[in-house]
C-alpha cells in the first residue's frame, strides 16, 4: 500500500513470486469513469472508490484454502484499510513510505500509466499513515526490490501466513 510512485506494483510482483502466492493488480479493478477521472488528473472521491474496494475485498475474502494473495492497492485512508480487513482478519499490510519529490519523479518516470503526476499531491493529501495499526509493516520505498522482497517474506513468515519449508 502507499501512494502512486512507491512501487506497489514491482514489489508485489517479486513477494508474489517469492513467496508462492497469486498477484491481484488493484489498479485492474477500477471502473473506467475513475480511471477515465484519474487520467484526466481529476482525483478520486469516496463514493468513486466504494465500488473498488468492495471489488478487493471481495477477492481477499477467505475461500477455504490457505493459500495467500498479494494484493496491490493504495489504501491511503484507515477506513479503506478497515474495509478491506473486515473481509480478511488475516491481512497485513506493507505500507512503501517514500517523500512527495520522490514519488512525483516515480510517476513523472512511468510510460504509459493512467496516473496523472498532478495527483500525487493529493495522493499525499489523503493519506493517514497506518501509524500504531495492527499488522503493518512499514518500509523504505527507495530500497532496492530484492532487499523489500526480504523484509516482506520474512515478516510473513513471522507472522505466520506463510510456512518455512523443512530442511529434512
Amino acid at each position: 500500500m502507499g501512494v502512486s510512485g512507491c512501487g506497489k506494483s514491482s514489489v508485489a510482483e517479486a513477494c508474489a513470486s517469492a513467496l508462492g502466492w497469486p498477484l491481484l493488480e488493484g489498479d485492474a479493478y477500477h471502473s473506467e469513469a475513475s480511471i477515465e477521472k484519474m487520467s484526466a488528473g481529476v482525483a478520486l472521491t469516496d463514493d468513486d472508490r466504494a465500488g473498488w474496494l468492495d471489488r478487493l475485498a471481495e477477492m481477499l475474502a477467505p475461500k477455504g484454502d490457505s493459500t495467500g494473495v498479494v494484493l496491490t492497492c493504495s489504501a491511503l485512508r484507515k477506513k479503506y484499510r478497515d474495509h478491506l480487513r473486515a473481509a480478511n482478519p488475516h491481512l497485513g499490510f506493507v505500507f512503501l513510505e517514500l517523500t512527495y519529490e520522490q514519488a512525483l519523479h516515480r510517476v513523472q518516470s512511468r510510460p504509459g500509466h493512467f496516473f496523472s503526476p498532478a495527483l500525487v499531491a493529493n495522493q499525499f493529501a489523503t493519506l493517514e499513515t497506518p501509524v500504531d495499526e495492527a499488522d503493518v509493516l512499514t518500509v523504505n520505498a527507495m530500497l532496492p526490490i530484492a532487499e523489500l522482497t526480504l523484509q516482506v517474506t520474512a515478516w510473513a513468515q513471522r507472522n505466520g501466513w506463510v510456512q518455512v519449508p523443512s530442511s529434512t
